[in-house]
């Protein structure tokens, strides 16, 4: 039988995608396919996780116990022999469970260990287990960029952020005593003969207390949550060293398992790997962006309703005379547009014309004149036509006297030049004529001045 040579890379490639692998390092024990080993991984759009626990090389049980249950991650590592230890850890486990919070509150965090603490306490006087059992309990719970924590006993958190692995927690334990008060080093802690002593833990008191807090995380960081079967066989630089050459959380999960059995696993040893994959701040930024805006299209619109109002009652409570293409008009509203649109509309139009107006009048209409009311506007053209009638009447009746007093003046001369002297019979000489030509021409000049006179009162 043969094959299609040229498509049988493409199909393999279809078939197979290839894992992502860990940077090369020393060898390791295999923890694959080991008795009593417990592994759980997923993700979330926001958070990637990989876990595994194991009996170690010593101990016959796993008195360890874990939770992932994203967003919340729990490890607690049973005391008290065999049938006691895991079941101690498994009552708090199950009690964080349904205790622990919603959200990132730290408070309410360690109020849910403090509830496991109590429930440990009646497991022992109940029956369930044995006198005596207890456990530490290590939680995180990570909302976007914030990360609840709530500790009791000696197992550990620490932070990977930007290549730099820092512990987080504070160990509950006798040789952190000392290793505060300055009397031996962390590393000598991790071999120390009482290493194993534990001053405070679930099971122990019933007024015990967690430590909380609160921390801020982002994208990128990764989490590891272990029981003191890592931390006490892998000094920090290593499980650094490890945790960032690990591609995925799992395989940091495996490898560091892996280095605790290799250091000899002296006891059970389980490991908790979380990456934060999205811390949610941009979708927060654009949140808050379109909240920004959404209160700027609300701000502007709102402006632009009170804009459209305040010109909506321009319109209809204003009133102005002015120029309608050469005669005088009386408008609603204001002499002004917005884009090309109006805001006013004429209401009556006259016969009245803007040139008939004195010049100053004439540049009042152009510029709009206000008035209070239609009415007022009607009135006030009114006025403007009496105006005009009456300097028309008197230019009337001046013309009129101007044109008497020279009539009078044509006829007063036509007589002149035809009068003659008289004879010495006692008939007037031509000095007398001009003289009574000329008493003549005043009393016509008299006459025409009170025609007008009496035309102007008549105006008035």
């Amino acid at each position: 039988m043969t094959t299609d040579a040229s498509n049988a890379p493409q199909a393999a490639q279809e078939s197979v995608t290839p894992e992502p692998t860990n940077a090369p390092g020393r060898n390791e024990m295999p923890v694959e396919n080991r008795a009593g080993a417990n592994t759980d991984a997923g993700s979330t759009s926001t958070l990637a996780w990989g876990a595994r626990s194991d009996v170690g090389l010593v101990r016959s049980h796993n008195e360890d116990a874990f939770l992932v249950k994203a967003p919340l991650f729990v490890v607690c590592d049973g005391m008290g022999g065999h049938a006691a230890g895991e079941v101690a850890s498994s009552i708090a486990v199950q009690t964080i469970a349904e205790h622990a919070p919603t959200h990132a509150d730290d408070i309410l965090l360690g109020v849910a260990v403090e509830d496991a603490n109590t429930a440990v306490l009646e497991g022992s006087l109940s029956g369930v287990g044995k006198p005596g059992m207890g456990c530490t309990a290590t939680c995180v719970l990570i909302e976007n960029n914030k990360m609840a924590v709530a500790h009791v006993g000696d197992s550990r958190i620490y932070l990977l952020h930007g290549g730099t692995l820092v512990r987080i927690t504070h160990d509950h334990s006798y040789v952190e005593e000392l290793v505060d008060s300055g009397e031996i080093t962390a590393d000598e802690a991790r071999i120390h003969p009482s290493r194993s002593i534990i001053t405070r833990a679930l099971g122990s008191d019933p007024d015990m207390y967690a430590d909380h807090f609160t921390l801020d995380v982002s994208t990128g960081d990764r989490i590891i949550m272990c029981s003191d079967g890592l931390s006490s066989m892998v000094p920090d630089k290593d499980i650094e060293e490890l945790a960032v050459s690990s591609v995925t959380p799992q395989a940091a999960a495996d490898t560091l398992v892996s280095a605790a059995l290799t250091s000899g696993g002296h006891d059970n040893v389980t490991v908790v790997v979380i990456d934060v994959v999205e811390d949610g701040l941009a979708s927060l930024h654009n949140i808050q962006r379109l909240k920004q805006v959404r209160t700027w299209i609300i701000i502007a619109a709102a402006t632009m309703l009170a804009v459209f109002a305040v010109l909506v009652g321009l319109m209809h409570n204003s009133w102005y005379v002015g120029n309608n293409n050469g005669t005088v008009g009386v408008y609603r509203g204001v002499r002004d547009e917005i884009l090309g649109i109006p805001l006013h509309t004429l209401i009556e139009h006259s016969s009245v014309e803007v040139c008939d107006l004195p010049a100053a009048l004439q540049n009042q209409i152009d510029e709009g004149i206000i008035v209070s009311s239609a009415e007022e506007g009607h009135a006030t053209i009114e006025r403007y036509r009496d105006q005009i009638d009456d300097e028309k009447t008197k230019a009337a009746a001046a013309a009129e006297a101007t044109k008497a007093v020279a009539g009078a003046n044509q006829k007063q001369q036509k007589d002149d030049d035809e009068d003659t002297p008289e004879d010495e019979t006692g008939d007037a000489t031509p000095s007398e004529a001009a003289q009574t030509g000329k008493q003549a021409a005043d009393e016509a000049e008299s006459s025409a001045l009170a025609q007008v006179q009496s035309a102007e009162r008549g105006g008035e």
